[in-house]
């Protein structure tokens, strides 16, 4: 679908501005494209802004031009995803013009809700020097009210704070029900859709009494106070003449509205953005929002910025073809500036060993030829995927930082696998018992520390739980967890010390279900365990999955490889983390399929479609050379078996003139 065709009007702008006519040159620090968007008249604007091609630099000079034309600075809103993006713009503005523009009214959503709030607050029962809670406090008000409310913490699958904090924000997000929200992200938890409705209407009254808000607050109450009172509303549409929207694709349903509200009036609105990087519908942003752009302002004039300033030519022809298979967008094909430059490398590996060494080595490499680590950069589809490559670039002395979260073995899911296997290897280990432990209900840090301390005068704690001995000082429910507990070590010790075999068996026990009741991405976490227990499996022994585990933490508190900078490192990266990030030298990994598309995208098309927007995200972080790997023998933990992957369908979509195809065959140290 061309939404460039017959339903939006193309304008033409002079391509010639005089400076002379303006403090800034903008002929000379414009380009074409660019000019016609920061010169554009009023009423409803969109601009389609493709990757790396200025979108920043225009937003900020059509700002500068409002108020060369002599729009007053507060009547200016910039509404942006992050503060730091509205100060950057906002300062460049001010160098630009040579003045201060404190009174725009510039920032996120949540500032700009904010700001609204502390003046019309009594409008929404709350006193103007209303709290704001962070997600901790947010957290603690949540838990107070799953008390209030009665339910049995106890029962197994009731969902802790986390849990019931993200489906209520979801809630607040997306304009859905609790019951729908529960239903689609949450099924496990169906039986609880009454009490979680509950305590979300007591969370609701608690704020109030405590004159408090949280972030979604900010933008939820001026929602629906702008939806009542039109006195209000009419008050902040006739201040704003002019609506400018930074990533416009990431508006959810509330944000949208609210702009729409903002320009009622006025109708000066730009919303920028670059429908194929529409990448965070899991956070309850609306794709739908930049589509339906033109079915709310059948006027609005659309323009688009095609011409990149960041990536080689090859590059952009293989993200161009990649992303023409979406159906649902705004056609447009990126023109590189830049004239020449390599093709795109394609590699399969034999395997996710094979291709965590290449990746190590090729980067290697890259610095040999006069780049730094800094300027290269793995992403991937998931975090499990970069938990091999961690171990290598470990092994050889390569420093690197994780964007993505936690390095793989620092996260807790992963630790808490780890002791349990810790207590099977050393069963006199203290730290590893009283981790273990407190994942049982009834269990916290007092009783932990109650059931060491009889342990601890055992020389066998391990035979002493199968014996059934335990503390008699602690509850009946401490109780059942420890005999819980203890079937699950009788069967640890049943599968030969195998590794894959026993990180299975861990997770067969309670220990999905406390992932499913204490984490709201649980199924991310259990996809890093399986992932975790695939790669044990190529362990024959426990003690020596677990030494490589023990020497690799040494190994990464040495020295970084020889001439390197202490600040010199690679960087590992989630694509969504990487949006709006960009480096000379890129690898995608785990290209195939299930890995990238994941395999829980690939049952609807508009999964798919965001799936390879995510993917052509990934592609136009690379200025000047891309890297496409992916393994073809997956290793499965069960039956110590193996299979073959298939090649992403993204790579099969694009044309093998696009690329270069490389075959490892590896002989010493050369590929």
């Amino acid at each position: 679908m061309d939404f460039s065709s017959n339903q939006i009007n193309l304008i033409n702008q002079p391509s010639s501005h005089k400076s002379k006519y303006f403090q800034i040159d903008y002929e000379k620090e414009l380009n074409e494209e660019q000019r016609k968007v920061v010169f554009a008249g009023e009423g409803p604007l969109l601009v389609i802004a493709g990757a790396g091609s200025g979108k920043t630099r225009t937003i900020t000079y059509r700002v500068a031009h409002l108020i060369e034309q002599g729009v007053n600075p507060e009547n200016i809103l910039l509404a942006t995803f992050t503060n730091k993006a509205a100060r950057e713009m906002l300062h460049r503005v001010e160098c630009l013009l040579g003045l201060s523009l404190n009174r725009i009214w510039g920032g996120t959503f949540h500032h700009i809700g904010n700001l609204i709030l502390r003046r019309e607050a009594k409008k929404v029962g709350f006193d103007f020097n209303y709290t704001i809670l962070d997600r901790e406090d947010q957290k603690d008000l949540i838990e107070a009210c799953i008390l209030q409310s009665g339910v049995d913490i106890k029962a197994r699958r009731f969902p802790k704070a986390d849990v019931v904090m993200q489906v209520i924000n979801l809630c607040r997000n997306t304009l859905v029900s609790i019951e729908d929200i529960i239903d689609k992200n949450y099924p496990q938890f169906r039986e609880w859709s009454g009490n979680i409705s509950h305590i979300f209407a007591l969370y609701q009254n608690r704020k109030r009494e405590l004159n408090c808000m949280d972030f979604d607050d900010l933008l939820s109450y001026v929602w629906e106070l702008f939806q009542k009172d039109e006195a209000t509303r009419r008050k902040y549409a006739q201040i704003f003449h002019h609506v400018l929207v930074d990533e416009y694709q990431d508006t959810n349903l509330i944000q949208a509205e609210i702009v729409d509200f903002f320009a009622s009036e006025h109708r000066n609105v730009l919303a920028v953005r670059d429908d194929s990087q529409s990448i965070y519908s899991f956070r309850g942003a609306n794709f739908a929002n930049i589509m339906d752009f033109p079915k709310k302002y059948p006027d609005c004039v659309l323009y688009k910025l095609e011409t990149n300033y960041r990536s080689v030519p090859p590059i952009l022809a293989l993200a161009n073809q990649v992303i023409s298979k979406n159906t649902r967008q705004y056609k447009k094909t990126l023109q590189a500036v830049r004239k020449s430059g390599e093709k795109p490398i394609v590699v399969p590996a034999k395997n996710t060993a094979q291709q965590s060494e290449f990746v190590a080595t090729q980067i290697l490499t890259i610095r040999d030829n006069g780049y730094s680590l800094r300027d290269v950069a793995v992403l991937y589809r998931a975090h499990y995927q970069s938990m091999e490559l961690q171990m290598e670039l470990t092994r050889r002395g390569i420093p690197f930082e994780v964007r993505s979260g936690l390095r793989f073995f620092e996260q807790a899911h992963i630790k808490d696998i780890i002791a349990y296997l810790k207590v099977i290897a050393n069963p006199r280990d203290e730290i590893a018992w009283k981790r273990i432990l407190k994942i049982y209900p009834g269990i916290g840090k007092a009783t932990s520390e109650k059931i060491w301390e009889f342990f601890r005068e055992s020389i066998d704690p391990l035979g002493l739980i199968q014996k059934r001995e335990i503390p008699e000082n602690i509850s009946r429910g401490a109780r059942d967890g420890l005999l819980t507990l203890e079937e699950l070590l009788a069967q640890l010790e049943e599968v030969d010390f195998q590794p894959g075999t026993m990180i299975q068996k861990i997770i067969q026990g309670n220990y999905n279900e406390y992932l499913t009741t204490h984490y709201p991405d649980y199924r991310e976490r259990l996809q890093d365990i399986e992932e975790l227990a695939n790669f044990a499996s190529q362990y024959k022994s426990l003690d020596g999955f677990l030494s490589e585990l023990a020497l690799l933490g040494e190994m990464e508190a040495e020295n970084i490889i020889d001439g390197g900078l202490p600040d010199e490192k690679v960087t590992l990266s989630s694509v969504h983390q990487a949006k709006g990030l960009e480096w000379p030298a890129v690898f995608i990994i785990w290209l195939c399929e299930g890995g990238f598309p994941s395999g829980r995208s690939i049952e609807k098309d508009e999964d798919i479609e965001e799936e390879r927007r995510l993917f052509y995200v990934a592609c136009t972080r690379a200025k000047d050379y891309l890297f496409l790997c992916y393994p073809i023998v997956a290793e499965g933990n069960r039956a110590q078996t193996s299979f073959i992957r298939k090649p992403s369908r993204f790579l099969k979509e694009i044309n093998s003139n696009c690329y270069t195809k490389w075959f490892l065959n590896r002989s010493g140290n050369e590929w």
